[in-house]
């Protein structure tokens, strides 16, 4: 985990070094100070010479102001690599997930990748900037400032090491409790943004079902589970500064009782119980900082872990050692699939998503794919683009196994259509030309025009320049389906793949897009899921899909006499005049 987190830092290590070494010789200024201090007050202001009282003086401007200089250039350092590591954290994660599988993703809530980007990643940023200021300052002028005091007089030096002692102890006492609270925080943060991002995402979802109370009880309560955690933490933290005070003033009177004995005695000057004073409080104050480090670091060690988890994550599909870049034609084979979204658990039994799949797509045939939710159609689809792996068995593509394929050739030449496909900000041109970077407006026209989009295109004052919401909030469900449709065609893939791509337009719409893509896209293989009889009745060849298993594989007039449960979704869809869902009773 350290060696990943310290990667983060390449293109910053310059400033890294320097802060540390800009802080300590500001360090060095600030206990050099009192030392002078005390020659100040002994050879200069009670001795009545000013020649002194001058010369000591300017040596103490002198160190003040090159203090001065030292911290502003270690704070400048401290800034820029700090600031510097959280972008290459942030970078590092970003990309690592672009890079995952589906499978790979599934292990994360969105809101936890999130919060990850955001919340921790400003967490490692706060204690690294801690790490190269104040871990060295604190160490280094505690270390210094025992020294100058045992240098100053070894007998009320034993009055801070028992103050050390003391505020040692109570100091870790407090901090390992806080320590365990911290690491509660960040799952409570999880809560709150996944509550976030639901209702933000489904807000009119809330809003149709009058769930506002509900909604807000719910983000109520991931609120309060964090604040309680906040509450408890801080108020063990609240201890720091009456028990500092305690000792603080316990000290300066014990030294001040002690000390005034020494003077009388003349063991001991008025400056050197000034500089004695001056030092005590350094000491003090550095054990504070550490205090504030610790807890810090604690508090930041689960954002570390946290980060570097998605930083190591290796994608579970990645291309071979030397992969196929050339895709011979449309032709798809399943031989002896079966498909498991999470790895089996030795001892337990679960239901695969695939099982024992095997069938043979020609190149340019239309087929349909049909069964309840829940059958595994979706699955199916997946697995041709390699969105995920599987199980057992094989899947074939152009005669060729999909692993063999470098993965950006395969997915652009398998092109999918998600039911619930997404629209980003921009223009309607900006969004097509995710299918083709260079793709001319003419063949983006040529793309819509096969998925019937030009249809509401053209009826918008700003046509194909027209701007898109973040989601495609601005256009309605069907519009956005063919919007997604015509970005897929842009690909000119050899496999078309429509995950019930058509469920949110109208029958007449649907129609015309198969049509238009079975008669104008020849060569180009078109698997269709869909939910409707209607939409997959003149396919080729149609696939029945039931509870992971196919059960049927052949013409729309073949089925109609062969298979059962394509009876069952004909009948029950030519009484209702509906789409299928599974109906009762249906042969697996």
């Amino acid at each position: 985990m350290l060696k990943t987190l310290i990667r983060q830092i390449k293109g910053y290590k310059t400033a890294t070094i320097l802060t540390p070494v800009w802080t300590a010789l500001e360090v060095l200024m600030d206990v050099l100070i009192p030392y002078v201090t005390a020659s100040l007050i002994d050879e200069g202001i009670n001795t009545g010479d000013m020649q002194n009282v001058y010369f000591y003086g300017t040596i103490m401007l002198g160190m003040a102001l090159m203090s001065m200089v030292f911290g502003v250039l270690g704070g400048r350092c401290s800034a820029y690599a700090s600031t510097g590591f959280a972008a290459n954290l942030r970078s590092a994660m970003y990309r690592n997930i672009q890079r995952l599988a589906f499978s790979d993703i599934d292990k994360y809530a969105i809101s936890g990748l999130i919060t990850r980007m955001t919340t921790d990643v400003n967490s490692l940023q706060s204690a690294f900037q801690q790490i190269l200021g104040i871990s060295v300052r604190a160490p280094f002028k505690l270390v210094l400032s025992i020294l100058m005091c045992l240098v100053i007089d070894a007998r009320l030096s034993l009055v801070f090491l028992i103050a050390l002692v003391i505020l040692s102890f109570s100091l870790y006492h407090i901090i390992s409790r806080v320590a365990r609270l911290f690491q509660q925080v960040f799952v409570k943060y999880d809560e709150l943004n996944q509550s976030v991002q639901e209702n933000i995402t489904g807000i009119r979802l809330v809003k149709a079902f009058v769930r506002e109370d509900y909604e807000n009880q719910k983000f109520s309560k991931a609120a309060e589970g964090l604040y309680k955690l906040y509450v408890r933490a801080e108020s063990l933290m609240a201890w720091n500064h009456p028990i500092m005070n305690m000792v603080v003033y316990g000290c300066i009177i014990a030294l001040s009782w002690l000390g005034a004995h020494y003077i009388v005695e003349g063991t001991l000057t008025t400056g050197e119980l000034t500089s004695l004073f001056s030092y005590v409080m350094s000491i003090l104050m550095s054990l504070m900082m550490l205090s504030m480090i610790f807890v810090t670091l604690t508090q930041s060690a689960a954002s570390a872990k946290r980060v570097a988890e998605i930083i190591e994550e290796e994608p579970d599909i990645v291309n071979p050692e030397q992969p196929v870049y050339e895709i011979a034609d449309g032709t798809v084979e399943f031989r002896g699939v079966r498909f498991d979204y999470a790895r089996p658990t030795p001892g337990k039994s679960r239901r695969s998503a695939l099982y024992n799949v095997s069938f043979q797509i020609n190149s340019g045939e239309t087929i349909g794919v049909i069964g309840g939710t829940g059958s595994g159609k979706s699955s199916l689809v997946n697995l041709v683009s390699r969105l995920y792996d599987v199980t057992q068995g094989e899947v074939l593509v152009g005669g060729r196994n999909v692993k063999d394929y470098d993965l950006t050739a395969l997915r652009n030449n398998v092109s999918v259509v998600l039911q619930n496909n997404i629209l980003f900000s921009g223009t309607i041109l900006d969004n097509l030309r995710w299918g083709n970077h260079e793709a001319t407006e003419e063949d983006c026209k040529r793309a819509c025009h096969l998925a019937c989009a030009d249809e509401f295109i053209e009826q918008m004052p700003e046509g194909y320049n027209t701007h898109i919401e973040q989601g495609g909030t601005n256009v309605s469900g069907g519009q956005k389906q063919r919007l997604c449709i015509a970005r897929a065609l842009l690909k000119q893939p050899k496999i078309l793949v429509l995950d019930d791509s058509t469920s949110a337009c109208d029958t007449e719409t649907d129609e015309k897009i198969r049509k238009a893509i079975h008669t104008q896209l020849p060569e180009m293989t078109k698997i269709i899921i869909a939910q409707r009889i209607s939409s997959v009745e003149r396919c080729d060849r149609i696939i029945v899909m039931d509870n992971g298993i196919v059960t049927g594989f052949d013409t729309h007039e073949n089925l109609l006499k062969t298979n059962t449960l394509y009876q069952e979704i004909c009948a029950i869809q030519k009484a209702d005049k509906g789409d299928f869902d599974k109906p009762e009773g249906g042969a697996a």
